[in-house]
């Protein structure tokens, strides 16, 4: 084989662009866009409006977290309350953040070095420099997934499963995990790979991320899902932190369901079933805050937290010169 065939054989074919979400813009001058897709559910489910390509399997992230908690409970976990909510969630490593998980640990017989998340800082900035300024080092329990794994963890030891190998996607309970994602998103899964903190990922449709975010809202307050819907939503600082969007919402908006995934991945249920689930694609997170507000002012929302999530202000010099701007 050729150096010329070897590299046609190692090529995708071309895919149309997708369009255009969001556009930077400095000074006046449109200097980079953001392109993704994004898919809007009316109440009773039907797609009431889509760009892109929200059929084409994703990554969803840290947006598969309810799913996988809803697992945990299915396996018999009792958890309810702020542990339901930090095992559903990406903490911002605030101090209440590991002040939790910490007990967590120890309600269940676990040390931090029983986690398998990567040693990290804690994924708030402000939170990240007082977690340093206190001395310390990047740790498995700073990592933003360390309150989902230790409700792993604690569901290995309630059953009898092996502990070591949690994160294998063969382990009893990752399998657990890719029956509620495939039962609540009505599709298989596409593809698994290995997320962020180590735990199995599994690819869905951003239709099929949508429609499982509308079943948490819209299920039965007694069954796994409704009681990780209830915990997420009471008690929405521990999903994410006290700066954070998912919290915002939560808050603003009674009975909706957010939840962010690296990779600018998004998803959103309001209590009455509208949905909305998308991904920017080359991973810009900049530009989730702008889409998210136009797409839930498109559900009919407006409260004034949209105009707190969708600024997403350019600087220059120390000062505001532009804007990453929604361009649909």
């Amino acid at each position: 084989m050729t150096t010329q065939q070897a590299r046609t054989a190692h090529t995708a074919p071309a895919t149309p662009a997708l369009p255009v979400l969001a556009e930077v813009v400095r000074s006046g001058f449109v200097e980079g866009h953001h392109r993704g897709s994004l898919v809007l559910l009316a109440a009773d489910g039907g797609v009431e409006f889509a760009l892109g390509d929200p059929g084409v399997p994703v990554f969803p992230r840290s947006s598969n977290k309810p799913m996988q908690a809803a697992a945990m409970l299915r396996a018999g976990l009792d958890l309810s309350g702020e542990r339901l909510a930090l095992a559903s969630a990406s903490h911002s490593g605030e101090e209440f953040h590991l002040d939790l998980v910490r007990t967590m640990l120890a309600e269940h017989g676990l040390t931090e070095d029983d986690l398998r998340t990567p040693p990290d800082l804690p994924l708030d900035r402000e939170a990240a420099e007082a977690y340093l300024a206190a001395g310390h080092e990047r740790a498995r329990i700073a990592m933003n997934c360390s309150g989902k794994h230790t409700a792993m963890l604690a569901t290995c030891l309630l059953n009898g499963w092996p502990t070591a190998t949690y994160l294998d996607p063969d382990h009893p309970l990752q399998r657990l995990v890719r029956t509620v994602v495939e039962e609540t998103s009505g599709e298989e899964v596409a593809a698994v790979g290995t997320d962020g903190c180590g735990a199995p990922l599994m690819a869905l449709s951003l239709t099929g991320l949508a429609r499982a975010f509308r079943h948490f809202v819209q299920t039965d307050a007694g069954t796994a899902e409704g009681r990780v819907a209830a915990a997420m939503r009471a008690h929405p600082e521990y999903v994410a932190g006290t700066r954070r969007s998912d919290t915002w919402l939560m808050r603003a908006l009674p009975g909706a369901l957010s939840k962010n995934g690296a990779e600018a991945v998004q998803a959103v249920a309001l209590a009455d079933g509208r949905t909305v689930a998308f991904k920017i694609d080359d991973g810009g997170g900049r530009a989730v805050g702008p889409v998210l507000a136009r797409a839930l002012r498109m559900l009919g929302e407006d409260d004034e937290v949209l105009e707190r999530i969708g600024r997403a202000p350019v600087l220059g010099g120390g000062a505001e010169v532009g804007e990453v701007r929604v361009a649909f």
